[in-house]
């Protein structure tokens, strides 16, 4: 089995550079795509309050027999949760859905910049980090200028920040603003929900390296250095995305996938987004 690779947080905590996202997985079919996960060798699962299926993520690594603390858990706040009292009753109800008595990593999951104090947020996450109860906090989807009225109203600079990352949407400021600041970058939507599929650069690529374009182009999220996690509800191709460390891309490659950035997102722009659910 692969040795996924490991990028130390800015506290010092290890993430596996490689994990396994459970977002738009039915609460029904979540447990077995984990375990399905787990088995093939992944130790990083990411959820969210906001995907309802904390509760199988947790019954999940149970089931799977191996150890909690070898297992990289992150959940993430819901947008409806921005008062003190509401954001620690969610996190403790996080904890006990997952039956865990502690998360590796727990994230603001939006900005929310014209409807919620995100600042104000922030300072409770502070408290759940302090109580021990999560092993890093971090943020998600939060632009250059967000990040900055983050570090002016506190001392605790998030550990990470996961935002849309894709050949088509390479990010490299946000990127580079977080590496600036040892903040490690997480993409979601790593293949552009399946667009890469059909794109001729990437295809031919893979075709030439024996590989599949999903493939190759977590591969090139990997050598570029963020955090992915890709997911699938197909044991196949769960263990197809898990097979990227006996292969590299050559630079030639990496420089003509980055080039097909076009600025596409295929989820919300974060200086937009307000959705709060009821």
């Amino acid at each position: 089995m692969a040795s996924v690779p490991t990028i130390r947080l800015n506290n010092g905590v290890e993430i596996p550079q490689l994990g396994f996202g459970v977002f738009q997985i039915k609460p029904a079919d979540t447990a077995e795509a984990t375990r399905t996960a787990l088995e093939t060798g992944y130790r990083h699962i990411d959820t969210a309050q906001m995907y309802g299926n904390e509760k199988e993520v947790g019954q999940a690594v149970r089931e799977s027999g191996i150890d909690r603390g070898e297992v990289f858990v992150t959940s993430k706040l819901n947008n409806n949760r921005q008062e003190r009292d509401d954001i620690l009753r969610s996190f403790d109800q996080s904890l006990a859905d997952l039956g865990f008595d502690y998360l590796d990593l727990f994230l603001i999951h939006w900005p929310l910049p014209a409807v919620s104090d995100y600042v104000k947020r922030w300072k409770v996450m502070e408290e759940i980090y302090a109580s021990g109860r999560a092993k890093a906090v971090g943020v998600s989807n939060f632009q250059p200028a967000h990040l900055r009225n983050v570090f002016a109203a506190s001392e605790l600079t998030p550990a990470v920040n996961q935002i849309e990352v894709s050949p088509y949407l390479v990010q490299d400021e946000v990127r580079a603003f977080d590496a600036d600041h040892e903040i490690v970058t997480e993409a979601w939507s790593p293949i552009a929900r399946g667009k890469v599929a059909d794109d001729p650069v990437i295809g031919g690529i893979a075709e030439k390296l024996g590989r599949t374009p999903a493939q190759v182009t977590l591969r090139w999220h990997i050598q570029r250095g963020d955090v992915v996690f890709p997911k699938s509800v197909n044991p196949g191709r769960i263990k197809e995305n898990f097979e990227l460390f006996d292969f590299e891309l050559d630079q030639a490659d990496m420089t003509a996938i980055t080039a097909l950035d076009r600025g596409e997102r295929t989820g919300p722009n974060p200086d937009e987004f307000d959705y709060i659910p009821s």
